[in-house]
């Protein structure tokens, strides 16, 4: 795929979330992603065959993590431009929940989350260096900012520009982001368990949260449907 291809096939998460037949997958921080409860290894062995049996599933290589009672499945487009959705993944998630359909194994879209640390920085560029060197991480997409696992495991780590240092708070938090439809509830527990809010300038995209001692955490949630969404 070439630059003007891979631009203009490029979609953002509300399109993605408002697209008919997409129920099963939500777009969270990084991709779009689907949980498939198989309640066995065995049965999964068999839904992650089916993945690799869809037609052209190779071009898109969809990241799929097996245990022993669920299959994560993430569809995300890596190259040295872009680190998103492309319209491709539309056919490619309705072909994968319809695997799981034929298998019996239903999607639960509340289980889906990933998460991000974020660090702040006064000194971007070497503070970025030490970190791609010590995690042996990659720039994502040719951003300074942003370093991502190679082996697309691990979690991201995204450098937050400072212009002066902040005393008495932290410089390391964690972004959690979770389904748009799981937000309001993710929150109402971590408050409940002791936390605080911080901060919901940003809401209802972004919730900036603190643990008893003060140490913070966001909510994030990536493109949420429109009022007349298709899902």
């Amino acid at each position: 795929m070439n630059q003007a291809e891979s631009k203009a096939r490029r979609m953002r998460p509300q399109q993605f979330h408002e697209t008919v037949g997409l129920g099963d997958w939500r777009v969270v921080g990084e991709g779009a992603c689907a949980y498939f409860r198989t309640g066995s290894f065995a049965v999964g062995a068999r839904f992650v065959q089916a993945i690799s049996e869809l037609p052209g599933v190779g071009g898109d290589h969809p990241d799929v993590d097996l245990r022993q009672d669920g299959v994560t499945v993430r569809l995300i487009t890596v190259t040295d431009d872009y680190y998103g959705l492309t319209e491709r993944h539309v056919e490619l998630a309705r072909q994968i929940s319809a695997a799981a359909r034929a298998l019996g194994v239903p999607a639960d879209p509340s289980a889906v989350q990933t998460v991000q640390v974020t660090v702040d920085a006064l000194a971007g560029p070497r503070v970025v260096a030490f970190w791609r060197a010590l995690l042996g991480y990659q720039d994502r997409a040719n951003s300074g900012e942003d370093l991502i696992d190679p082996r697309r495991r691990g979690a991201p780590f995204y450098f937050q520009h400072m212009d002066a240092p902040r005393p008495q708070r932290n410089r390391v938090h964690v972004d959690v982001w979770v389904p748009y439809d799981q937000a309001e509830a993710r929150i109402a527990a971590a408050l409940a368990a002791g936390g605080r809010l911080v901060s919901d300038a940003d809401a209802p995209s972004n919730w900036v949260l603190a643990d008893p001692e003060g140490n913070e955490a966001c909510v994030g949630v990536a493109g949420p449907p429109g009022p007349a969404d298709a899902v």
